[in-house]
């Protein structure tokens, strides 16, 4: 999977099982109502918009780094992958994304006979 950074974008954490390609981006302070996944040939993009909040009266921060307001992040799935079975789940500021791999792609093991 090769990806496209663009400025101010979550971390993400990319892994692969036997089974699937799992992506995970550190999102804090958002809702899942705020991020829109798509799917475009083979790019898998996943934005989030969310409208900037009022500071509180008085506070000024020194450092603001986990503040989101808006993003993209475009992910480019391997011929490998089932676009067809993609999963998104948001919990506790991380969004997991799950794409499932083609039957064929899955490893086979099996034992061979000496002759």
């Amino acid at each position: 999977m090769s990806d496209k950074l663009a400025s101010r974008v979550p971390a993400v954490n990319i892994a692969e099982t036997e089974n699937e390609f799992q992506i995970e981006l550190a999102a804090p302070g958002l809702k899942k109502e705020d991020f829109k996944i798509s799917l475009d040939k083979n790019v898998l993009s996943v934005s989030a918009d969310k409208k900037v909040e009022n500071v509180e009266e008085g506070k000024k921060f020194s450092k603001r780094e986990y503040s989101y307001n808006s993003f993209t992040r475009s992910f480019t799935l391997p011929e490998t992958a089932d676009q067809s079975k993609i999963e998104a789940e948001y919990n506790d500021g991380i969004l997991k994304l799950n794409v499932a791999k083609k039957e064929e792609a899955k490893v086979q093991s099996r034992e061979i006979s000496v002759k």
